[in-house]
């Protein structure tokens, strides 16, 4: 059984990724509300990550970091406090916890770290400067940790499109809305949390041992595709 800690495993992705671990690992959450469920396996520590001081875990095989931000706004609407505010949820708050984790991590059985960056890192999306600015910054995080923790911890990012969260409900709010989301992708679909999550049990898995420093663009193709 493996000891895994999630950060922001109580709503939407993250959620998804504590009820698909908890069966097999104990699992560590850690945000500011309770998850809303109860498992022998789960252990819960209500706390506000940026603010608060982390708890000490002796040992841990991976490291999920799941807070983000859906920031959508003209520049000229946006301040400065939003770049900020993005970037601290999205990056400081990202490096925060693997510093104070690093010396479980080394303790762990082929630990990993999984963070999370958006579609829009790569794909020019208008209104979106200042998420795409942070989630850019942690693309570079993973890469740049993923070769100075070589070869003892791997670090990898998921990139996904709009899921359908409490975080996106602001662009799948009616059944219009709904539908251009859905026809502006190849796929001709948007992501469900559980299909995330399988993606990220996979990366914290032996099955992806030899895999570090990849961006996946979870992305029903609109990432890659010009249809």
């Amino acid at each position: 059984m493996k000891n895994i800690i999630v950060i922001g495993g109580s709503k939407g992705i993250g959620k998804a990724i504590v009820q698909a671990l908890l069966e097999n690992n104990k699992v560590y959450n850690i945000s500011r509300t309770a998850p809303g469920q109860q498992h022998n396996n789960l252990i819960h520590h209500s706390l506000d990550v940026l603010a608060d001081v982390l708890p000490e875990i002796p040992s841990a095989d991976a490291l999920i970091y799941c807070p983000g931000s859906i920031n959508l706004k003209p520049i000229s609407r946006l301040k400065l406090d939003d770049f900020r505010n993005d970037f601290e949820i999205n990056v400081i708050g990202a490096v925060k916890t693997i510093q104070h984790f690093l010396p479980s991590l080394k303790k762990g059985t082929q630990p990993g770290i999984l963070l999370f960056s958006t579609v829009a890192a790569k794909l020019g999306m208008p209104f979106h400067a200042s998420v795409a600015a942070a989630k850019a910054a942690v693309e570079g995080l993973t890469k740049s940790l993923g070769a100075e923790f070589a070869p003892l911890i791997r670090v990898n990012a998921i990139a996904p499109t709009v899921t359908d969260t409490g975080l996106a409900s602001k662009l799948l709010r009616n059944d219009r809305m709904i539908e251009n989301i859905t026809e502006r992708h190849p796929l001709k679909k948007y992501l469900q949390p559980n299909e995330v999550a399988d993606l990220a049990t996979f990366l914290i898995s032996e099955k992806a041992a030899s895999i570090s420093g990849q961006i996946f663009e979870l992305d029903c193709g609109i990432v890659s595709f010009k249809i």
